[in-house]
């Protein structure tokens, strides 16, 4: 009888968790959430098909997500058989005319289709893209001295919208037209903060390898405005590789979407924590 009672009591649980669930599922129909896929969520096959399953059950229930996905430890590793040296300027590679090649093989091809084969395996429909597709992203070059690294200066945003209307799940790799003709390397944030400022997205959540936004104690901020991101970069709490993940958010806050988070892509079902629970994943960023 004890392990029946322990069984009822997981399945009321669950039944209470899907019951709570409610209010955020009703807030959540045909929102448009991006979200910034990379790090340790996509580097095994159990976090990818967690990932997909995720992705998959959030259409379900009448979100349209939309992925933009990284990809920089598979781009290492294909330039380092292909024998392609890389030169660094403040940190940042400099990406010429072979790099950005091997870039987009990787980013468009291996990376994209792994995750877009990933969704479909558990019952979703999702199609890969770049943002040379149907011009979804027009960059300029982001600095002379990095070669083919842009940013984003226009988002054509039509076809993401013709997907959502035909329940298929966009997978973006960060690739950008230039108006010459050029193929632009984009930092994988930067493009799904201009995507969503593309979309006026409800959410932008940005999948990382940290818990979040943390104050001088190391404790995790779970509510902050543009205003709070700002003094923190100021003042220095906010550094390294945070800054830009957290002015990306600024970014698409500014631009339209609702709010942004930064999100811990090491937590099990990380998004649908940060939808539809009380809880969260993360540290949140809203205008105000």
């Amino acid at each position: 009888m004890k392990k029946q009672d322990a069984m009822n009591r997981d399945w009321f649980a669950t039944a209470a968790t899907l019951s709570e669930a409610l209010p955020y599922l009703q807030r959540y129909d045909s929102a448009i959430v991006v979200i910034k896929f990379g790090g340790h969520a996509m580097g095994s096959d159990a976090a990818m098909d967690s990932f997909a399953r995720d992705i998959v059950l959030m259409q379900q229930v009448g979100v349209n997500p939309v992925i933009v996905h990284g990809g920089g430890p598979m781009i290492n590793d294909m330039l380092s058989r292909l024998d392609i040296q890389s030169e660094f300027v403040n940190g940042k590679r400099v990406t010429d005319a072979a790099t950005v090649e091997v870039v987009e093989m990787v980013l468009s091809g291996r990376v994209n289709k792994r995750i877009v084969q990933a969704i479909n395996r558990q019952g979703g429909r999702a199609v890969g893209l770049s943002g040379k597709d149907a011009n979804l992203l027009i960059c300029e070059p982001a600095k002379p001295e990095l070669g083919f690294v842009g940013d984003p200066v226009e988002v054509d945003a039509n076809l993401l919208r013709q997907l959502f209307d035909a329940e298929i799940v966009p997978v973006i790799a960060p690739i950008g037209a230039g108006r010459d003709g050029e193929t632009f390397n984009v930092n994988g944030d930067t493009a799904a903060g201009a995507i969503a400022a593309g979309l006026k997205a409800d959410r932008l959540l940005l999948l990382t390898d940290v818990e979040g936004v943390k104050n001088a104690d190391g404790e995790v901020l779970t509510e902050l405005t543009v205003a709070n991101i700002e003094a923190l970069i100021a003042d220095g709490t906010i550094a390294g590789g945070m800054i830009p993940k957290t002015e990306t958010c600024v970014t698409a806050v500014n631009g339209g979407v609702r709010a942004a988070v930064i999100l811990d892509g090491r937590a099990p079902n990380a998004c649908l924590l940060e939808l539809f629970t009380d809880h969260g994943a993360g540290s949140i960023i809203r205008s105000t």
